[in-house]
């Protein structure tokens, strides 16, 4: 009955109809968006299950890599299972490249739903005519067409409407939409872009140093 109760607060959580559930670290309750949650696989190792959906007792953690370093320092990641359990030393940096991993997925998803119309033309035409919700600009893109494509959301009405995505690299991009050199692209209104808009601020996020963002 207690291991029923102690398995409740962790997995299930309080406020679970909100779809809340408590950080093992911080020990605050948190909307699931704002956490990531670990499971111990087949190996004894903890692994990070970004979709929730992994059977097995279920650990959250805040979902940015201070605060998972943080639990991880401090055992309290490892106390939550309450049973034997492996960390691998490159658990945060596994979990951060899985969260990028899903944000291409769901950029690779929209680009073959016609979604994301790439080049600095076809760009700026989709702010003049399509309903854009978000820009994107490769790392490496020069600062020319950044504010070239920045005046144009002015010009256009869109300014700070839409997000504006530059923490992917162009390989990244030309990898996740079967194209090369990508520099610029834009975001077309649809639910494959909703994904990979909501996926890019988890992975945002997971990046930021505050760890309770």
């Amino acid at each position: 009955m207690i291991g029923q109760t102690q398995q409740t607060e962790l997995d299930s959580g309080p406020h679970s109809r909100e779809r809340e559930r408590m950080c093992v670290h911080t020990r605050e309750v948190r909307p699931i968006t704002d956490l990531i949650r670990f499971v111990v696989g087949p190996d004894g190792a903890a692994v990070p299950d970004l979709k929730s959906k992994l059977p097995g007792r279920g650990v959250w953690v805040t979902a940015t890599q201070d605060a998972l370093t943080e639990a991880i320092k401090r055992k309290t990641l490892v106390r939550g299972f309450k049973r034997e359990v492996r960390l691998s030393a490159d658990l945060v940096t596994q979990t951060g490249n899985l969260l990028e991993r899903a944000v291409l997925d769901a950029l690779a998803i929209a680009g073959k739903s016609g979604l994301v119309p790439t080049g600095f033309g076809k760009t700026e035409s989709a702010l003049a005519h399509e309903r854009v919700v978000g820009l994107i600009h490769a790392a490496e893109a020069a600062p020319d067409g950044v504010r070239k494509l920045a005046a144009a959301l002015r010009k256009y009405g869109l300014g700070d409407q839409i997000p504006v995505i530059s923490g992917l690299g162009s390989e990244q991009l030309d990898l996740a939409l079967g194209r090369s050199n990508v520099i610029h692209a834009a975001l077309l209104a649809g639910p494959a872009t909703d994904t990979f808009l909501a996926r890019y601020r988890r992975l945002e996020r997971f990046r930021s140093s505050d760890r309770r963002a």
